[in-house]
């Protein structure tokens, strides 16, 4: 925690993306309204409260380097950013020029929880239509496999959902990286998604060791959880 004149900040959640995946860039730039972010930029997902300073932070990251603004969510009690940029050093300046602004660093980020982990196996057509009528990625076919992960706090599924698609060949059908929880479905073939499942919880469950091996200290160069 920190204070300054006007807020004592909670960070909430802070992700680094090393490069964004070709369908998890696509899936956000279709109902984006802000800057769509290009396949293999670098990315930050960092989220904190109160919620509305989370826009004073947009304004600092900006200013301070070339990255572009991805996405924005407000909440209650949370706000949400995503910036990106091609060059993982500009993205690395904005996350600690925002995080120099609250006195926070990277291992000040709450941990994350695992709420589902679920493998559906040959997938039955009505059920197939099911994921495909409320998807806005991919279609889900019989036969499919079906993995279904749901996490707190939300935002963490976008790095698990990047290393699903960098481990193996599945499609992304799904994907609700804000809110108190959040949910994140795949599709594919059966060995692919079992790989798929693996990847999105190790790197999750990589985050929280760090919390544990670190204590809430940076490491020597400042970047903390910034690489993996």
């Amino acid at each position: 925690m920190a204070t300054d004149t006007d807020a004592k900040f909670e960070l909430r959640t802070f992700i680094f993306i090393d490069s964004m995946q070709p369908q998890l860039a696509q899936f956000i730039a279709k109902d984006n309204r802000v800057y769509d972010p290009n396949e293999y930029d670098a990315s930050i997902l960092l989220e904190l409260a109160p919620a509305m300073e989370i826009h004073r932070m947009i304004d600092l990251a900006l200013k301070a380097t070339r990255v572009r603004l991805g996405s924005v969510v407000t909440e209650r009690h949370f706000g949400l950013m995503q910036i990106q940029h091609p060059e993982q050093g500009e993205v690395i300046a904005a996350g600690e020029a925002v995080l120099d602004a609250t006195d926070l660093t990277v291992y000040d980020r709450a941990r994350v929880k695992i709420l589902t982990k679920k493998i559906i196996r040959g997938i039955e057509q009505d059920h197939a239509i099911y994921f495909t009528g409320t998807s806005k990625g991919y279609m889900v076919l019989a036969g499919d496999s079906v993995f279904i992960f749901e996490v707190t706090p939300a935002a963490y599924l976008a790095l698990a959902c990047n290393e699903a698609l960098k481990a193996a060949n599945v499609k992304l059908i799904s994907l609700r990286p804000f809110g108190a929880t959040g949910r994140l479905v795949l599709a594919g073939p059966e060995s692919e998604i079992d790989s798929a499942a693996e990847a999105a919880a190790s790197v999750l469950e990589k985050l929280n060791r760090e919390l544990d091996d670190h204590g809430g200290e940076t490491d020597a160069h400042g970047q903390g959880g910034y690489g993996r």
